[in-house]
């Protein structure tokens, strides 16, 4: 940056924010860094006192901040979310929908560990709402060498480094296993839950079909849920590793590839995800997802929900931020269960 004299300064970009007080009435900046000076604010900048200002020094190796953070935003933004005007350097991405948010963590590391430049999201893997904020961009320096940009887009590859997943309602089958609710010794208390965490995102149950612990009928269930065309089927009971507990090796047999039988995530250890040759998911959920607040499906759940793949690398870096303390008021989202990754 170099000093110069104001009335010689139009067209140039101002270098710091201009603060004008005005008693009883205002203290802000009246113009901020890197705004390019016109020939009416010659007359504010010299009622602010402001005979010299520092200006920018053009220079075909370097970019300004706002054009820098212009670089980060492109690096970030998918399909469904728009920009704010940048500002001080600053640019952040608002959601155009409601929908579940998704950041390429590896790429953002990689980014955030080159130094001088920063992009802050809100947490990867959760729903958000229409006009909710999900990120920030900006350069630390003033200016910055135009090679490390260059570098971070190279580093970002071709797509976008975040994306807004839209959720489209679906149809589910629930399938519940165990002896003691088929012969109605106890209550079936196991399928309300799934169909009101299901309606959170709009999808309603198709088809609900209840059996004993067998495992050839328990995967006939599976396969008439999918032959009558739901999207989803969702196994309840018979998930431990005990040996009467037949509904991992029937969902196997229904042709299902499984994904993982087991997550790093308390309530919800026994969970399995599982897909049908044509994509269609296949789970069994543990007994805890019927009386514990949050489990495993509530993190996976908005996955299934926007047709992202659940995988096995997803369900293991859960881990970390994997156990629920079951606080006495659960404020879920907003705690820190399922954001370690």
């Amino acid at each position: 940056m170099k000093l110069m004299k104001t009335e010689d300064a139009v067209g140039q970009v101002l270098c710091h924010d201009i603060t004008q007080i005005i008693k009883g009435v205002t203290k802000d900046a009246v113009f901020r860094k890197g705004h390019v000076i016109r020939e009416e604010d010659i007359p504010v900048l010299l009622s602010v006192g402001k005979d010299n200002v520092y200006i920018w020094e053009n220079n075909e190796n370097t970019l300004h901040e706002n054009d820098a953070a212009e670089v980060l935003r492109e690096i970030c933004q998918g399909e469904y979310m728009h920009p704010t005007a940048v500002k001080e350097g600053k640019i952040e991405l608002i959601a155009d929908i409601d929908g579940l948010f998704i950041a390429d963590l590896e790429k953002l590391r990689i980014i955030n560990s080159l130094g001088e430049m920063m992009i802050a999201t809100r947490p990867s893997g959760f729903m958000v709402k229409k006009g909710d904020k999900l990120c920030g961009t900006r350069v630390i320096p003033l200016v910055i060498e135009k090679y490390k940009m260059e570098k971070a887009k190279e580093l970002a590859g071709a797509e976008p480094i975040m994306k807004l997943c839209p959720v489209k309602p679906k149809t589910f089958g629930v399938v519940t296993t165990g002896n003691e609710v088929f012969h109605g010794r106890i209550q079936d208390t196991f399928t309300p839950v799934i169909e009101e965490k299901l309606a959170e995102f709009g999808c309603t149950m198709m088809e609900h079909i209840t059996v004993d612990d067998n495992n050839d009928r328990i995967t006939a269930a599976i396969r008439t849920c999918l032959d009558k065309g739901c999207d989803m089927v969702f196994c309840s009971g018979g998930m431990s590793v005990d040996p009467d507990d037949k509904t991992p090796l029937a969902i196997r047999n229904a042709g299902a590839k499984v994904v993982s039988y087991g997550a790093p995530v308390l309530p919800g250890a026994m969970f399995m995800v599982a897909y049908m040759p044509d994509g269609r998911p296949v789970c069994g959920l543990p007994g805890c997802v019927m009386y514990a607040k949050r489990t495993i499906f509530d993190l996976c759940l908005p996955y299934l929900a926007a047709e992202q793949p659940v995988t096995a690398e997803f369900l293991s870096g859960l881990g970390n931020g994997g156990l629920c303390l079951n606080c006495p008021v659960c404020h879920f989202p907003n705690c820190g269960f399922g954001k370690g990754r």
